[in-house]
């Protein structure tokens, strides 16, 4: 009798370590995310050359500035903008300047490219060291490709012979952002 009592023990075992075996136990949560509007600008060109083509006066020095950027701004009434101001001028003495140009009409001004969905400023701008100029604006439920979009600044600056000879640089700050 032990032997059959052994093996009715050992099999009630098995079952219940069986039974054990497929027991589970689940939960759950609920994922929530608020997407907000979003703006981000990467330039692409870390030093803009300015040069002419001409040894006569008769060109401006030119110049392009590559950006890429992204945004998403509100469905309906959301906005967003793209703009640049100079940070700082020109430096160095008798060259060019955006604040104070030695001549009468010198100007650093620019035309600008905003890929879909931005729309570019129109005709050409004047940069500025007090305010921000526009380059881009978008409407509301814009948003870019997950890669950027492109964007650029073709830079004109008059040549004038009053320049001293040299090397003069100025700093172009951009800003984008999104509501």
């Amino acid at each position: 009798m032990t032997q059959k009592k052994t093996t009715l023990i050992t099999v009630c075992a098995l079952l219940a370590m069986a039974g054990m075996a497929q027991a589970q136990n689940t939960g759950t949560t609920t994922l929530s995310v608020t997407v907000g509007p979003e703006a981000a600008l990467t330039v692409n060109t870390s030093t803009t050359t300015l040069t002419t083509s001409s040894t006569t006066f008769g060109n401006p020095f030119t110049g392009n500035t590559s950006l890429t950027y992204m945004i998403r701004t509100t469905k309906t009434t959301g906005t967003g903008t793209l703009s640049l101001k100079i940070t700082a001028d020109f430096a160095g003495t008798g060259g060019p300047s955006v604040a104070t140009p030695p001549s009468t009409g010198d100007a650093l001004t620019y035309t600008c490219t905003v890929s879909a969905p931005g729309t570019a400023c129109t005709g050409s701008q004047t940069a500025s060291t007090t305010a921000s100029t526009g380059l881009g604006t978008w409407g509301g439920g814009a948003s870019s490709a997950k890669a950027g979009n492109s964007a650029s600044v073709a830079w004109s600056l008059t040549d004038d012979p009053v320049y001293a000879q040299g090397t003069y640089t100025a700093t172009a700050t951009f800003t984008i952002s999104a509501t």
